[in-house]
């Protein structure tokens, strides 16, 4: 019989089950991301001490094991001045003039649905350092982005 017709069991079928990759670089955190952290932490080992199935419980190892190490590893930066665009800024700017507000976070607490995108990103990263009145460039195109206004968000 021919090996593409033999199965040796259900198990060889299945997806390997990988750690959940962490993002390069330093962790930076805003005080309500390090919260979510902390508070996802707390309901995973909660989880883990109730789960009776093996397969759901090591599932719930893994996600506990990837918090726990962003909870180690978070950093909290100096709040920001206000003045230029850094972590913990929402920023106002035309993009190839269009309006867009972001709130530039940590990798954990993006959610670009809600305008929280990662320092990481590649607009955050344009972004950075920029005061109100500079153009910038981005995706290739000279002056794309220009700021209009920085904020600091609460950190509570």
């Amino acid at each position: 019989m021919s090996v593409a017709f033999r199965r040796e069991g259900d198990d060889e079928h299945l997806e390997p089950k990988f750690e959940h990759p962490i993002p390069v670089g330093p962790n930076l955190v805003t005080a309500r991301g390090l919260r979510q952290i902390k508070q996802r932490v707390v309901e995973l080992q909660a989880e883990v001490a109730e789960l009776t199935d093996e397969t759901t419980r090591k599932i719930a190892k893994r996600d506990l094991r990837y918090w726990s190490t962003r909870q180690s590893t978070a950093e909290l930066p100096p709040k920001p001045s206000g003045e230029r665009v850094e972590f913990g800024t929402r920023v106002t700017f035309l993009l190839d003039g269009r309006e867009k507000t972001l709130s530039i976070v940590g990798d954990d607490e993006a959610d670009p649905a809600s305008a929280r995108v990662s320092f990481s990103a590649p607009v955050s990263r344009a972004l950075m350092g920029m005061e109100p009145g500079d153009f910038g460039d981005f995706a290739g195109r000279e002056d794309a982005i220009e700021i209009l206004s920085i904020a600091v968000f609460p950190q509570s």
